[in-house]
């Protein structure tokens, strides 16, 4: 009996003990559970209140678009004239015939995109080799015709002073039958017909020479003429593969940072690298001035009524936005283009000059522009979404405290993202932020 209730004893202690245990741990899990909460509304306060600050306020319309140079030189993959047995600069034209090039080029030596370089610095070179072939082979060609033309040339003068012998000797023919004519009334009339024949005969062969020695000589000035047109086109075609080999290498024209372009190659733009090959015509690269550059943009026709000639902007780098720059707008086009969205939207070309340089400022970049439309020096500015409407009146929400309370507020001008308090709150006070979503209410 006793056994049995001391067994009874100790299992009740042993509940009673969990039971302690049990609820020991539930006070410990609240009192840690409701510190995250104080501390998690604590940082909650923190980060969504604002500080009312006294400053300029500056209302801004942002506009974007793309940097580029006022001042630039395109650097292009050159057109090569006349032909060539390599593929380079085939032309319509036969030897020496004009005409832009079709085979691609091979790039040899390519600066870097980035730097800076002097006039007369080399930029791009292309393989040039199958154009001094090119140059040397129609050389060849022009030399071999100067030697046919100087023999062809020889040839026909010691024709021609055979042609002038036999002529010479005909003209002595005639002036001998001539002579012999005048014996004729001392002479037998046989004779003296044989005289009148040779001299008939003299005359006719003489006469004959003539015509033949004028059409010898058009057939001898012919083919000259032959051999020096293609003397000619070998000359030109010389002169061409020279003047390729020439455009081989292109120089810088200005002083200037060179800017390496992309072109579409296998399916995306990519900047052109060394031992790759290029059609003839394809932008390469570009020589800017980078102490002159500008933004283009398209300006909705909504926003055009706020720009004006000579607004001061500020342009900000989309890749590097701790860069920022002063301008001004320079241009507004004064015909619109049509939206891609809607046929009744049109926007305008417009141009913002950047003050200043960096060697990061490049043409192509995108650039966002603030124009400013409205300043207000000295002015008690919150967040927008720190003030709360209610009735057509305006309150915030100020901290008093450990806690807030609500304050009428006077306001003045408003921007997408700040607005100006005329009365109701003084410099420094905190505000809670979101106060209408808070409430409940949308924002």
């Amino acid at each position: 009996m006793r056994s049995a209730l001391a067994l009874l004893m100790k299992r009740n202690f042993v509940v009673v003990l969990l039971v302690v245990m049990f609820l020991i741990a539930g006070v410990v899990w609240r009192q840690r559970n409701r510190s995250q909460l104080d501390a998690a509304a604590a940082a909650a306060t923190t980060l969504n209140t604002a500080k009312a600050e006294r400053r300029d306020f500056v209302r801004t319309l942002r506009i974007h678009g793309i940097v580029e140079a006022v001042q630039a030189y395109m650097v292009t993959a050159p057109r090569l004239s006349g032909s060539s047995p390599t593929g380079q600069g085939t032309g319509g034209g036969g030897v020496g015939g004009g005409g832009g090039g079709t085979g691609p080029l091979v790039v040899t030596t390519l600066i870097r995109s980035g730097t800076l370089v002097k006039k007369g610095d080399l930029l791009v070179e292309f393989d040039r080799q199958g154009q001094i072939k090119a140059a040397l082979d129609r050389q060849a060609e022009f030399l071999d015709f100067e030697q046919q033309i100087a023999k062809k040339e020889a040839e026909h003068r010691a024709a021609r002073a055979k042609d002038e012998a036999e002529l010479k000797q005909a003209e002595n023919s005639v002036e001998k039958a001539s002579l012999d004519m005048r014996k004729n009334e001392v002479i037998s009339k046989i004779d003296a017909e044989k005289n009148r024949q040779f001299l008939e005969e003299a005359k006719a062969n003489r006469q004959q020479l003539l015509q033949t020695l004028e059409l010898k000589k058009r057939a001898a000035q012919a083919e000259l003429k032959v051999l020096e047109i293609q003397r000619d086109r070998s000359k030109a075609a010389m002169v061409y593969a020279q003047g390729n080999s020439e455009k081989m290498s292109i120089r810088a024209p200005l002083e200037g940072l060179a800017v390496v372009s992309p072109i579409w190659k296998g399916g995306r733009m990519d900047e052109v690298q060394e031992g790759e090959e290029v059609r003839p015509g394809s932008p390469i690269l570009q020589v800017v001035n980078p102490a002159l550059m500008q933004v283009r943009s398209r300006v909705n026709q909504a926003d055009l009524s706020y720009l004006k000639i000579a607004q001061p902007v500020r342009v900000i780098l989309d890749a590097y936005p701790e860069l920022q720059f002063k301008g001004r707008l320079e241009q507004i086009a004064p015909i619109g283009i049509k939206s891609n969205f809607s046929q009744k939207m049109y926007t305008f070309i417009s141009l913002f000059s950047i003050e200043g340089s960096d060697p990061k400022l490049i043409p192509d970049l995108s650039a966002a522009v603030d124009v400013e439309l409205e300043r207000i020096p000295h002015a008690v500015v919150l967040p927008r979404d720190a003030v709360a409407a209610e009735n057509g009146q305006s309150f915030v929400r100020v901290k008093n405290g450990s806690g807030f309370e609500s304050r009428k507020v006077d306001l003045g001008a408003v921007s997408d993202a700040e607005v100006v308090i005329q009365s109701g709150i003084e410099p420094g006070a905190v505000v809670l932020r979101h106060a209408q979503s808070r409430e409940g209410r949308p924002s």
